[in-house]
């Protein structure tokens, strides 16, 4: 393999990387958002719940901001073919995430009960709706998204927002919502007490007890849908376009990559165990545990898409030769090389402060002390 396919391969797992850091640090503080009015009964409880992450979900934002930039600069093709064609969705995420940030700085900025149950209401929707949207975005990617090009390279999308909410795409994204659910539970277990612990305990219970079933589901449709099998194009590590390639469709194509490399296995069956570690480590009362065990569960549900999707990145439902793979969507060889050269400086840097913050940042949040300060959250 050349340096310019290399490159490519390389890029295609930094970019699982960072989704599965958005997933697992993003997801995790989205997730405390959604179930922020089940676990906090008073006023008090959701503030010490808003305070677990206090120090944490505007840094986790940068796994958010690296998951598109990698896209923007390493996938161009993907990221103009997609972002063009979902206007809708990308609107609805934006707005998502402007609300969010406006959600935990305002909250608590004044005592009244209308002004806080709004924004608790916000926050819950800013925390849920993404990550439906993220799920349903990967469901759809399995059974291919609507556009086509012309002869220059113009992308024409032909789907619309409903059709995006197919049931398959649901169940993904349902699936998302509960692993962030839980990841959210297991958080605010292990940064609070009391009451408010052992509801997150049971959310957490409940989220990943979801999820194992809907993962089970999900992988035995997966199974039995039609995928895509790249024929002909001009080879790996070849400047080409998708006008020179030929792609057909099959039933239970997306499994051909396991089938011919056994060890994948391993993905879907590291899912299965972290979401399983994670629900009995919760059920135990070990909540750093979960946490991690719900972060391994993460990395095996994407290992396992970006496994089976392998090398197509974002395939075609209108024309399936004119898919995108990652041989033909990357940035060039150079370009590639200095992105690389920047991430190998600037991912460990922020791996560190994370690390660091929820070092410095460790244990309870205390409830007298989140009662007396007019300035938390």
């Amino acid at each position: 393999m050349d340096i310019y396919a290399s490159l490519q391969v390389v890029w295609w797992l930094l970019l699982g990387v960072l989704l599965i850091g958005l997933a697992v640090m993003v997801g995790m503080d989205m997730g405390v958002g959604a179930i922020l009015r089940y676990i906090g009964r008073t006023d008090l409880e959701r503030r010490v719940a808003l305070n677990v992450i206090g120090p944490h979900w505007d840094g986790n934002q940068v796994w958010f901001i690296l998951g598109g930039g990698a896209i923007f600069a390493a996938f161009p093709l993907i990221y103009a073919t997609a972002f063009s064609g979902f206007y809708v969705v990308m609107l609805l995420l934006l707005w998502t995430m402007i609300i969010r940030p406006v959600g935990f700085e305002y909250r608590s900025k004044m005592p009244s009960a209308g002004w806080r149950n709004a924004w608790d209401w916000a926050l819950f929707v800013s925390g849920f709706v993404p990550m439906v949207v993220f799920g349903a975005a990967i469901g759809n990617l399995f059974q291919g998204v609507p556009f086509h090009f012309d002869w220059t390279l113009t992308s024409f999308y032909t789907g619309s927002f409903l059709a995006l909410l197919n049931p398959f795409a649901i169940l993904c994204g349902v699936l998302s919502a509960c692993m962030s659910a839980a990841m959210g539970g297991v958080t605010v277990m292990g940064g609070a007490q009391g009451a408010i612990a052992e509801r997150s305990r049971k959310v957490a219970r409940l989220g990943w007890s979801l999820a194992i079933v809907l993962f089970a589901v999900g992988g035995f449709w997966v199974a039995h849908m039609q995928g895509y099998v790249l024929n002909q194009f001009p080879g790996a590590g070849v400047a080409q376009t998708p006008l020179q390639q030929v792609v057909t469709r099959a039933d239970g194509a997306w499994l051909s990559n396991f089938h011919a490399h056994n060890v994948l296995w391993l993905l879907p069956a590291a899912g299965f165990l972290g979401m399983l570690g994670s629900l009995f480590s919760a059920s135990s009362e070990r909540p750093l545990l979960a946490w991690w065990m719900g972060a391994v569960a993460w990395i095996g549900v994407i290992g396992t898409v970006g496994c089976a999707l392998f090398p197509f990145l974002l395939p075609s439902v209108s024309n399936p030769s004119q898919s995108l793979t990652l041989w033909n969507s990357g940035s060039s060889q150079l370009t590639l090389a200095w992105m690389l050269g920047f991430t190998l400086v600037f991912v460990p840097l922020v791996v560190w402060y994370t690390s660091w913050a929820f070092y410095v940042m460790r244990g309870k949040v205390d409830p007298d002390q989140i009662a007396n300060d007019e300035h938390a959250y």
